[in-house]
This record gives C-alpha cells, structure tokens and sequence, in this order.
C-alpha cells in the first residue's frame, strides 16, 4: 500500500467481485494487486484471495474476504457527486440493477451491502445556499425521493 489512510471495507468472499464492479461503473477507479491467503485461515484456504487494492472514485481501498462476522451498514457509506440527471441515473442505476436495492433520499446499497450516496452537486451546494428558504425546500423535497431528480430539486429551489 502506498497511501498512508486506506479505506478498508470487510467481504463476506467475494471482494474481487465488488473491486471488479466498482472500478467498471464509477470514473477515476483502478484495479491493483490481489493478494492470496499465505496459509489456511478460518474462512478460506491457502491460495484464496484474501485482499484485493482498488481504487474507487479517488479513494484508495482494499477489500478484504473475511467470513461472514461482519456487515456493511449505512453508518459508512461512498457519496458519489454527479454532474447531471444522466451521471445520477447511470450511477443509481448500475447499482440497485446489479442487485442492490433503492434507499431514500439519494442513497442505495450494493449487493455486498456497502452504502451509496448519488449525490447531485447542485443538491450539496443548497446545503450552503445563502436562501435558507429555498435549501429547506430543496432538503424538504429530497426527503421525499428515492433516486434524486435533479429537475424536481430545482423546482422546489425556485419555489
């Protein structure tokens, strides 16, 4: 590892799988090294991959096969900012149709059940907008949605 904080995330197995989608469906991502067990360990046998180097949008991550004692939650999740309805589409998209599934407000889980946020930019800067008013409307509108729809967000910004 080259990066001095490395986002670790714990798989159950399959952590080449989630790498392999990550680095395929979202910009600036990378494969690196696969490391295999040196040894027999309690969930795997020598050989088996055991930690896989990626990167996902930016962040250096290792994935880890580490059993089935540990689950991803929403109290870690990646927020990925899109440009446009197209990039947050896509994004949403590529995951709860690979088998994750839809949460509110701009957020979805993977099928290994790491957390999403698909964020439009313009939905992050109302949360500084000098208009308090229209963020509220904005925050109040985005609190009803599922995938975000940047044209009903910009609807309830203008009132």
């Amino acid at each position: 590892m080259i990066s001095k904080n490395t986002v670790c995330l714990w798989y159950e197995k399959n952590a080449v799988e989630a790498a392999e989608f990550y680095t395929r469906t979202f910009p600036d991502s990378k494969m690196g090294a696969v490391h295999h067990a040196p040894s027999d360990y309690p969930d795997g046998k020598q050989g088996d991959p055991l930690l896989v180097e990626f990167t996902v949008a930016g962040i250096p991550c290792v994935g880890l096969n580490g059993g089935p004692y540990f689950k991803h939650n929403e109290s870690f999740s990646f927020q990925i900012a899109t440009e446009d309805q197209e990039e947050t589409d896509r994004l949403w998209n590529a995951i709860v149709g690979n088998g994750g599934e839809e949460g509110d407000c701009g957020w979805c889980r993977d099928r290994w059940g790491v957390s999403w946020q698909i964020t439009p930019r313009m939905l992050l800067a109302s949360f500084t907008d000098p208009d308090r008013a229209a963020g509220k409307r904005m925050f109040d509108a985005m609190m009803t949605m599922k995938k975000l729809d940047i044209a009903t967000l910009e609807k309830a910004r203008r009132g």
